[in-house]
């Protein structure tokens, strides 16, 4: 613990695993006292408690960021309690996989309402807390956002939209010292690409279109989002960072 982040409070959408749960347990090891939110409280109590056991401060929240007024009232209710909201990571997405052909409306916007509209109205209620005090928010996008994925069609609409939102928002939140940033994953080991990596053929056939060599893990994201949190990036805002391995700057690999 270095204590970049002493005194500050931050919440983090998607925080019961994977890349939520990572950056929870890095941004406590800064110092931050964290809000760990998601919809289920098993999760989130597993994660808040090995915060604690490690020294930190952190509580769970549970809301469905698709829920506008459930979303907005938790991160509203978190800067009273605590004073201010100094940082916002937008991290809950969820996805619906198929081809355009056969994918139903329902499903295409079932990847807008979590992934862009909580983004949103996340960004939008922090903006609103933080002006005038500042802050720093960090959404996270996917490498589908940047390049075409097929079967992925929905999710890769509404990641490339995070990704220009994010721009409009840092112009807007700068003249009141809010930074807006943007960490761009590729595959990273966690529940959700679980499925994708479950056998060593996948493995390795996943691993040969990463420069690396390797798939990411979730503690490699945390510590892009945490660096862009801290004050280390306070001339930074509107950017979209790869955290990839190397993935989207290649057009493909040697096999």
């Amino acid at each position: 613990m270095t204590g970049r982040l002493q005194g500050k409070v931050a919440f983090v959408t998607g925080g019961g695993s994977g890349i939520g749960a990572a950056t929870a347990e890095r941004l406590a090891q800064e110092g931050a006292t964290v809000i760990v939110c998601g919809r289920r409280q098993g999760p989130l109590d597993e994660v808040v408690g090995q915060i604690a056991a490690a020294g930190g401060k952190a509580e769970a929240v549970v809301a469905d960021v698709s829920d506008e007024a459930g979303f907005t009232a938790a991160l509203e209710a978190v800067a009273k309690r605590h004073g201010s909201l100094d940082i916002l990571v937008n991290n809950a997405m969820a996805y619906t996989w198929g081809s355009i052909e056969e994918m139903s409306t329902a499903d295409w916007h079932a990847n807008f309402s979590t992934s862009v509209d909580g983004t949103f109205w996340g960004t939008r209620t922090a903006m609103r807390l933080m002006k005038g005090k500042g802050g720093a928010i960090v959404n996270i996008s996917s490498i589908c956002g940047s390049l075409g994925t097929p079967w992925m069609s929905g999710y890769s609409a509404a990641k490339a939209a995070i990704d220009n939102f994010s721009r409009a928002a840092a112009a807007e939140g700068a003249p009141h010292g809010v930074r807006v940033n943007v960490v761009v994953p590729a595959v990273v080991e966690t529940p959700a690409t679980a499925g994708m990596l479950a056998d060593e053929a996948s493995r390795k056939a996943t691993e040969k279109l990463i420069p690396m060599g390797r798939v990411g893990r979730p503690e490699e994201l945390a510590n892009a989002i945490v660096f862009l949190a801290s004050d280390e990036a306070s001339y930074i805002t509107g950017a979209t960072l790869p955290v990839d391995g190397g993935r989207s700057a290649v057009l493909v690999t040697a096999l």
